[in-house]
């Protein structure tokens, strides 16, 4: 039985059993106006306050110890809460070389071309001396025709195809290509961004790149508020001394050896670039290899330039560690691995520079517990999303889980890291889902803990990990 005490007391009826209600402060008068809405869930209408079961509850709070009460609100919490996408490699339609959306760029993602090439006769010169057309062609073939499209890469290209009303049944690829040619980018990204449920996203962009610079220059970037900016800065970090004539190239006096007035430079850099994209934090992607402090460039460039900009700008430096690059050169862009990496160094960058804000993901399945419990050592760092390889259901959820157990809601379980599009729908579909199997999970637990589940404290954790654990982390 649920005990019900507000300053009033009574006896409530609830789905045809009576709940006792007792009156606080020696007060004689009745609890009243009170609506049970199944067993165990009351909607409280009438009276500064309510405690059920001893826990207190406010005015017009919704409350429950019933598990399938919990999932219906979880359920909802999650599919209605806007998502801002942290981290992708999408664009506007403005920049048109940059926009990868249709069928075709979703057929020949460098996953299904890894998984196409593993199973297929073709050589690999002849995959690649096909055009675009003709490599979906053979993926379509041989990954959706000869075999069941059962890996998560192929789900997700199943699920597209079925959020946009396609005939999944008739399995014929010209009839898809046909409907998505007579899309433009910017009706696409509408269309999918309001199927997704989906807000904002986090670009990837490079200042050094010709091209994109300008895009930048001439206003075009910033022409969908939706798409944010950030700064990857990889090759200044990790290229030296090659980078250096690219930076003296665009006007920044910097020499082969790391100076003081390289450095200066390269913080003007950064400081250009920062306010030009309206950088929402400034990050690079590291190999396993990565060891802080060393006497590698590298570290020179973190401690006298990125950390210095980044606190000045109060910019989190976002680390993505554990990419093994090009270990099957012969597959191109889809020929990069992961191997496991050091935290040890990470916690050293995190304790020496307590005034920096920091966001890390890492790439090996093997790092993903200790990097937790590095987030519970460190309240600057920011723990974000499954990227690349582990953005697989089964591990998703392990992680989720693990996550959720040890930071609670402190942490974003998810970022899309889409490159086409189209993947933000079955990336978020598919996320959502596992999202709120744990969140169902962790709430009903409380539940059997005696805690008197509310309505509000499941939205709440719903928007913090899909949205604003993110935005108030930047604000922080």
């Amino acid at each position: 039985m649920v005990l019900v005490t507000g300053l009033y007391g009574g006896d409530y009826q609830s789905a045809g059993h009576w709940l006792q209600a007792r009156p606080l402060l020696g007060s004689e008068q009745w609890l009243n106006q009170a609506v049970f809405t199944c067993d165990s869930t009351l909607r409280w209408f009438d009276g500064p306050e309510v405690f059920v079961d001893d826990q207190h509850c406010t005015k017009g709070e919704i409350v429950t110890t019933d598990f399938h009460q919990i999932d219906q609100w979880v359920d909802q919490a999650i599919a209605s809460t806007p998502i801002y996408d942290l981290h992708t490699h999408l664009y506007p339609a403005a920049m048109p070389e940059y926009c990868l959306w249709g069928l075709d760029e979703l057929l020949t993602y460098h996953y299904l071309i890894a998984e196409t090439i593993r199973v297929s006769p073709i050589s690999y010169e002849d995959f690649w001396r096909r055009d675009q057309e003709q490599q979906a062609a053979c993926i379509w073939e041989n990954l959706f025709v000869d075999r069941a499209p059962l890996s998560e890469a192929c789900r997700g290209v199943v699920t597209v195809l079925h959020r946009l009303g396609l005939n999944l049944q008739s399995r014929n690829l010209a009839d898809y290509r046909a409907w998505f040619k007579n899309q433009s980018a910017q009706q696409q990204i509408d269309r999918i961004f309001k199927l997704a449920n989906v807000k904002s996203v986090v670009m990837t962009n490079d200042a050094l790149d010709p091209k994109e610079r300008a895009y930048w220059e001439n206003g075009a970037a910033e022409a969908d508020p939706r798409f944010k900016g950030v700064l990857r800065i990889d090759p200044v970090l990790l290229g030296w001394p090659q980078v250096a004539r690219t930076l003296a190239g665009f006007g920044y006096q910097v020499g082969a050896e790391l100076g003081q007035e390289s450095l200066k430079e390269i913080r003007r850099f950064l400081t250009d670039w920062i306010k030009k994209m309206k950088a929402l934090y400034v990050a690079v992607s590291l190999t396993p290899q990565w060891r802080y402090p060393d006497d590698s460039p590298a570290t020179t460039v973190i401690k006298q330039c990125i950390l210095p900009v980044c606190q000045e700008h109060n910019l989190p430096f976002a680390l993505m560690v554990g990419v093994r690059r090009q270990v099957n050169p012969l597959l191109k862009l889809a020929g990069d691995s992961l191997g496991k990496s050091d935290i040890v160094s990470l916690d050293r960058l995190l304790s020496e520079n307590p005034n920096n804000k920091f966001m890390c993901t890492m790439l090996s399945r093997e790092n993903q517990h200790e990097l937790a419990v590095t987030a519970r050592k460190h309240r600057n760092l920011f723990l974000f999303g499954c990227w690349w390889f582990l953005n697989n259901p089964a591990l998703i959820e392990e992680m989720t889980r693990m996550r959720m157990e040890l930071l609670g809601e402190a942490f974003v379980p998810q970022h899309s890291d889409c490159r086409v599009l189209e993947q933000l729908l079955y990336k978020w579909d598919h996320s959502r889902r596992i999202i709120a199997k744990v969140m169902k999970d962790k709430f009903a637990d409380l539940a059997r803990s005696g805690w008197v589940v509310t309505q509000a404290e499941i939205q709440r954790t719903a928007t913090r990990y899909l949205s604003s654990n993110f935005e108030e982390f930047l604000a922080r």
